[in-house]
């Protein structure tokens, strides 16, 4: 006779010891060898690592394929290895009352049911049933007790994200950063925080940088999703669809994150398309303001056109690099030739900076000494809780009040932290970007890398338009000031002040002084004015995709 074989086990301490799978397969294929059926069976086996409805598909698939194959014996090792539910039960129950022929074999409990077993025995393969029963619910219920302990203490009682990775023994892991993955994490997080990227175009691009699932699997575009969405990242908790504070140490800022969510929510993200054109959308007609459509025409050449021709008298096409090289003539136009002027702004951002040091630095103290306190206070309200002092409602109430202080400290030192760093690195790279705008756009242009050179763009030009050809623009603020600077200096006037000056001798330590000479008087303004709007522009706007342009 033909026989089927089920194995089952339901923990990862019963795989690494006697009740192994390959432990379970050996006993049974013995027995059924030694009872007289065929000699290799089909086996169906269901793992501990098996979610509840992939192991039902495995008990209805041996059912299909005992029915199908007309198989007339199922051989397991107890009750409970064949089922652990009512409807599993009266399932096999209904498969043995169509035919008296057929047989569970329950080898260790040396039972063997039919249609025709007498009633003591079906009686006990039906408290059997109910014990496997019992056991499940219980089971479940430890575990969700365990798990709401868990959440708690402030950790998360599964996997954490990508970006993290546990640490210690069953029923003390916590999770830590991945120093690997974490700044691949957070670069997935800027990049679309900027709104300039679809889930698809991140997805391939985040693939490309190296950043793998479990196994080294690659990460689809659902998965990116769920990654954006994850609040883990900003130290909440997100289980049974409410939200808990979380203890993990946090590598994404609360506002990079709730940026990340308008996007997603937002119906306005760019889409994945065949053709990526340098200047789409950047560039408008002069005359009637629509957009220039780009296209490839003849000889697989991009050119620029006003499409809007009942309203335009603009005709002319012009192909993508003749607008190109005039860009790369104003980014060439902004750069400083006089060196001395260098060495000027530079210690002008710095000593402007240096107030701004101050304040931070103090900042941060007062709030670690807070941070540390309130640690303190939730480490001794546990102690409480566990020696029976306070009840659980009032703990809840404070574990919850402190974790949040816990996370505003946090987010305030972060904040102190990366802004007293930025503000100073935001003035220098901005204006060393300037200076190098050319440089840095032909290599992207070298790497085709059309975004980085779209990013360089979009910061330093504003109001871009086309008219016969010819490119107008404005500079952006920012560059607007440092525009001012180079009139101010690049001049014939000041070339010949640069050589009068050069035969003067002056200590090198003072040349912070040189602004209050008669040399630098006229140009004082305009290079204090781009300090100024540097520290007012850094306070008010994200600098993000800004930091993004001139970092890559």
């Amino acid at each position: 006779m033909k026989s089927v074989l089920l194995c089952r086990v339901s923990s990862k301490e019963q795989e690494e010891t006697g009740y192994s799978l390959p432990a379970q397969e050996k006993l049974l294929a013995e027995y059924s060898s030694s009872h007289g059926f065929e000699q290799k069976p089909k086996i169906f086996s269901i793992s501990e690592s098996a979610g509840g409805k992939k192991q039902r598909e495995i008990f209805n698939s041996m059912l299909a394929y005992v029915l199908k194959h007309n198989i007339k014996v199922i051989i397991c090792e107890k009750v409970d290895r064949l089922t652990r539910n009512f409807r599993d039960a009266v399932a096999i129950n209904d498969w043995l009352n169509e035919d008296s022929e057929r047989q569970v074999h329950f080898v260790k409990e040396n039972v063997v049911l039919t249609r025709d077993s007498k009633s003591n025995e079906k009686f006990i393969w039906n408290i059997k049933v109910s014990v496997a029963q019992y056991y499940i619910d219980n089971l479940s219920e430890e575990v969700k007790k365990g798990q709401k302990e868990k959440i708690a203490q402030g950790w998360l009682p599964t996997k954490p994200p990508l970006g993290y990775k546990t640490l210690g023994e069953k029923g003390h892991k916590t999770h830590i950063i991945d120093n690997e993955k974490s700044p691949l994490i957070k670069k997935l997080f800027e990049l679309y925080s900027t709104g300039n990227y679809s889930l698809k175009m991140l997805t391939e691009l985040i693939y490309k940088a190296g950043l793998r699932g479990v196994g080294g699997n690659r990460i689809y575009k659902s998965r990116i999703h769920e990654l954006l969405s994850d609040p883990f990242y900003v130290g909440k908790i997100h289980w049974n669809d409410k939200l808990y504070e979380g203890r993990q140490e946090t590598f994404i800022d609360n506002e990079t994150f709730e940026r990340v969510q308008r996007v997603l929510k937002g119906k306005n993200t760019p889409k994945s398309q065949k053709h990526n054109f340098l200047f789409k959308s950047l560039i408008r007609c002069d005359e009637c303001g629509g957009l220039i459509t780009w296209e490839i025409a003849k000889k697989k050449h991009i050119y620029g056109h006003c499409n809007h021709y009942r309203n335009c008298s603009q005709l002319s096409w012009v192909k993508e690099p003749e607008v190109e090289n005039q860009l790369l003539e104003h980014f060439e136009q902004l750069r400083i030739k006089n060196t001395r002027i260098v060495e000027w702004i530079r210690k002008a951002l710095k000593e402007s900076h240096r107030d701004e040091i101050e304040f931070h630095s103090s900042a941060v103290n007062q709030l670690t000494t807070r941070q540390e306190q309130t640690k303190q206070r939730l480490d001794r309200l546990y102690d409480d809780k566990l020696d029976g002092k306070i009840t659980e409602d009032f703990y809840q109430r404070k574990f919850e009040q402190y974790s949040q202080e816990l996370g505003e400290f946090s987010d305030s030192i972060k904040k102190h932290n990366d802004t007293s760093v930025k503000y100073f690195e935001l003035g220098v790279n901005i204006y060393d970007l300037s200076q190098k705008a050319k440089e840095i756009y032909l290599k992207a242009k070298e790497k085709n890398m059309v975004e980085e050179q779209r990013n360089l763009i979009r910061l330093t030009f504003a109001n871009l338009t086309l008219n016969e050809g010819r490119v107008g623009f404005s500079y952006t603020p920012v560059f607007k000031l440092l525009s001012e600077a180079v009139v101010a200096t690049n001049g014939s006037k000041e070339a010949k002040n640069k050589e009068r000056t050069d035969r003067i001798f002056e200590p090198n330590n003072k040349v912070e002084d040189l602004g209050k000479t008669g040399y630098f008087y006229p140009l004082s303004p305009t290079l204090l004015a781009l300090v100024d709007y540097v520290s007012t522009w850094f306070k008010t706007n994200s600098a993000t995709q800004y930091e993004y342009a001139f970092t890559n």
